[in-house]
């Protein structure tokens, strides 16, 4: 969905925890009800101290069983146990955030045994607080050690950020490289929800190497 073509658009609206699950499933029919306008999933935001994931187990296997991928908001104001929640009581495809994850050893490794992808959001984490300064933030930790890092700007309008800042800070703060940057790029389009043949589309582009290459990787 887009006006623009050279511009794919697609939706993931997110339920609010705040509200409680009964809510968060009569959003979820209505949001089955606008599929035609280019959702193709689901989220959960909100508090995530005081609505745990488990709370929102049987919101998640309708919103899968209508096929929606789906996401969370994990480990970003709760710590490890919320992240262990998104994945094993909801299911979810992706985590967003997943900040505090190294709390958990076991959960680290479940992440890269797994390659769970972890939308993360350093700027932002900065404006919340979740780390203190941005050379604490561990993206680059996480990138190292093998975890499917992707970056992302949370909410332009409400950080004033944009990706290419996203990405210029990482550079300037945390010395990644063009191959560091270009790795994130190629998680991103991996862990993004496009069909395989699109993603082998994008990363011959993005990486020049051939379809054959990538389809043997």
């Amino acid at each position: 969905m887009s006006l623009v073509p050279e511009v794919e658009v697609a939706l993931i609206p997110d339920l609010v925890r705040d509200y409680g699950p009964e809510r968060a499933l009569k959003t979820l029919w209505e949001i089955n009800d606008a599929r035609e306008h280019g959702v193709i999933g689901v989220g959960l935001g909100g508090s995530e101290q005081k609505f745990p994931p488990e709370l929102f187990a049987h919101v998640y296997e309708e919103a899968r069983s209508l096929g929606f991928r789906t996401t969370a908001h994990a480990g970003e104001a709760a710590g490890a146990d919320s992240i262990w929640g998104a994945v094993l009581d909801l299911g979810v495809d992706r985590i967003g955030h997943g900040t505090r994850a190294e709390e958990d050893e076991d959960l680290m490794s479940y992440l890269v045994e797994n390659q769970v992808p972890l939308e993360m959001c350093p700027l932002s984490n900065v404006s919340t607080r979740v780390v203190d300064i941005l050379e604490n933030h561990p993206v680059k930790r996480y990138l190292d050690r093998g975890l499917m890092v992707t970056v992302n700007t949370d909410d332009p309008m409400m950080f004033g950020n944009s990706l290419a800042e996203e990405f210029q800070a990482l550079v300037e703060v945390h010395n990644f490289t063009r191959d560091d940057i270009q790795q994130l790029v190629s998680n991103g389009i991996q862990a993004s929800w496009l069909s395989t043949e699109r993603k082998i589309e994008l990363l011959t582009e993005f990486s020049g190497d051939s379809r054959e290459e990538l389809l043997s990787t």
